[in-house]
């Protein structure tokens, strides 16, 4: 099974399954698709419209990993439901944040 992440220098590339309009806000765990590939699961209240979907994404890992909401960004899928979020600092301290180490 494959990691649902990918460490690069300074930062953290997740891969993200996300729900939205899921009725609450959190992670719940990892997933691996049909292409073999591991996805976080997560879900957010927010509607997918005008990005509120996305940036309650944003919201929801900031707080998870312990980072400032500057630090984390949708970088690819911005209106798919998998997505690549960029989690800028110490990938290891991340992971350990996120449970995923």
């Amino acid at each position: 099974m494959s990691q649902p992440y990918r460490i690069e220098p300074e930062r953290l590339i997740l891969y993200v399954r996300l729900t939205p309009k899921g009725g609450r806000d959190g992670i719940d765990g990892v997933e691996t698709g049909s292409n073999g590939k591991s996805y976080l699961k997560a879900r957010v209240r927010a509607v997918p419209e005008d990005g509120k979907a996305n940036a309650a994404l944003e919201i929801l890992l900031a707080k998870q990993a312990k980072l400032p909401r500057s630090a984390v960004n949708v970088i690819a899928g911005q209106t798919a439901r998998l997505k690549q979020v960029e989690l800028k600092g110490d990938a290891p301290a991340i992971l350990l944040a996120l449970a995923l180490a």
